[in-house]
């Protein structure tokens, strides 16, 4: 049995032993973690990865004559203004106001840019009063001119996390870097071993063994404290976070990267190391945790859903071999598949962190604190809000027409149903293809014979369960005005329009 108090004596005599968690898996293996404990003093642990919840609290300083500032752009990306007068947070995921710019050099690049000593342009206005007469200002700074820079990251140094595979038929674009279609990739997330929550955590009591408020971490490459449990923090499901701050003055543009993640957003990556003192047998057994330890749930990113399915579950060491072949369902049919997989954050920078950070330990350059308290209990709940699915707003049967139709029967559905869009079916039910009123108009021009010339084959569809705020972006990124309803079979159940959807708009309108 250790206390931090003898560790530190012992960095400061130069006495300290210190491993990183790579490192202690083998050492627990070969002498077990009663004489682990007694021979290692700190494991130390380390993550980079895309951390979307981090921002920067900034002081600029008064302006002469002073300026309340309300609006606020750093190279033109806009910041928070409601923190009194010349204080702002700006946000790693915030896109740039310029559309033509957007998410190309977000919240996350103006950070980076203030590490790496780059000038920024200010931009701000506010309204006057007798004490901040002026209205706007325009300037360039540096982070040398800033009085502070810090960042606080309410959630980061996720415990573990979901990996993210595709059902559908397109490709998707998420956090999780792009998804191909009918489960082309898995894309995954974490440090696994090297995590410093998951190096100490005790799965008896779903508990912090070390980590704690006040618990000095690398961060950056600087120093950093923990502040206290992340958002969403779940210690129940080894889900846990952390919430981080740092002087963003100390900070190394090498550990703290912005980036853009296609067609979703711009996001920071944030290099995170955290010291656990082995303090007794039982955080040493617990830093020798291994990836193949670590259960990582596979996703479908496909469904649009809050509550996705699970495809299979798996674990870090098979993730990280770069494909994994897993059960999964195309077209009703149950089939293997052997998928390629990917990291979207750094092993390589994670295992260079916790490196990083036993130099500075065996240096003496880092001491370790008590945490002052622990980490609270946290809460994952989901947001309460309605949700209308595609199922709600289906009143009428579905009209549609077999494939054997000629141009002018289908002609007469559409004009006789007073409707735009005709499904085409075959002789099971089973959509084939769609047919709307342009088709037929562009048939008569071109003088067309049959349906099967005129029909789209590749039909975009939505099913009952469907959020309605979902087949709106379909028809909008399609550019088209109906989509058919179909079930598991693909037969069609109904036919959503441009012209429910706007009823549903106009209804919300009049209840508000």
């Amino acid at each position: 049995m250790k206390t931090i108090k003898e560790i530190n004596e012992k960095i400061r005599s130069g006495d300290v032993v210190v491993v990183t968690a790579e490192e202690m898996i083998g050492i627990v293996e070969d002498v077990g973690s009663e004489k682990a404990a007694e021979e290692v003093d700190v494991v130390t642990t380390g993550t980079f990865g895309a951390m979307c919840s981090s921002g920067v609290f900034l002081n600029f300083g008064h302006a002469d004559p002073p300026i309340k500032m309300l609006k606020i752009y750093l190279n033109g990306v806009e910041c928070y203004g409601g923190l009194a007068a010349v204080d702002t947070y700006i946000g790693a995921t915030q896109p740039n106001s310029d559309p033509d710019i957007d998410i190309d050099y977000g919240g996350a690049h103006v950070i980076e840019d203030l590490v790496a000593g780059k000038e920024v342009e200010l931009v701000a206005e506010g309204y006057t009063t007798d004490c901040y007469p002026r209205k706007k200002v325009r300037t360039t700074i540096t982070l040398d001119d800033i009085n502070q820079a810090i960042l606080v990251n309410p959630r980061n140094s996720y415990q573990t996390y979901n990996a993210a595979t595709n059902s559908r038929d397109e490709k998707i674009y998420t956090y999780m870097g792009t998804l191909l279609p009918e489960f082309g990739n898995i894309n995954y997330s974490g440090a696994g071993q090297l995590n410093p929550l998951q190096n100490d955590y005790n799965r008896k009591t779903k508990t912090y063994n070390t980590i704690g408020i006040g618990t000095r971490i690398f961060l950056g490459g600087g120093i950093g404290y923990i502040i206290g449990e992340g958002t969403q923090h779940n210690p129940d499901n080894a889900f846990g976070t952390l919430m981080v701050k740092g002087d963003l003055k100390q900070m190394d543009r090498k550990y703290l990267r912005a980036a853009t993640i296609p067609n979703y957003g711009s996001t920071l990556f944030v290099g995170v190391g955290v010291p656990i003192p082995v303090l007794n047998a039982e955080v040493a057994k617990c830093c020798a945790i291994r990836d193949r330890d670590i259960e990582v749930s596979i996703i479908d990113y496909g469904v649009p859903r809050r509550d996705r399915p699970v495809v299979a579950r798996t674990n870090y060491e098979e993730l990280r071999k770069g494909k994994i072949t897993i059960e999964v369902e195309i077209d009703g049919k149950k089939v293997e598949k052997t998928i390629k997989t990917s990291s979207v954050s750094s092993y390589k920078m994670s295992r260079e962190i916790a490196k990083e950070l036993k130099d500075w330990i065996l240096k003496g350059e880092f001491f370790l604190t008590e945490r002052v308290d622990v980490l609270g209990k946290g809460s994952a709940k989901p947001m309460k809000s309605d949700v209308k699915l595609v199922g709600e707003i289906l009143s009428k049967p579905p009209i549609v027409a077999p494939i054997g139709i000629t141009i002018e029967e289908a002609s007469r559905i559409l004009i006789k149903n007073n409707i735009n869009h005709l499904p085409i079916v075959d002789e099971f039910g089973r959509l084939v293809g769609i047919i709307t009123s342009w088709d037929i108009a562009r048939a008569i021009a071109q003088n067309k014979k049959s349906i099967e010339e005129i029909m789209t084959r590749n039909v975009i569809t939505t099913t009952v369960n469907e959020p309605v705020d979902v087949v709106a972006r379909k028809m909008d990124k399609y550019n088209i005005s109906g989509v058919p309803v179909v079930d598991k079979e693909n037969k069609v159940v109904g036919m959503v329009t441009s012209e429910d959807l706007s009823k549903l708009v106009g209804y919300s309108i009049t209840f508000q």
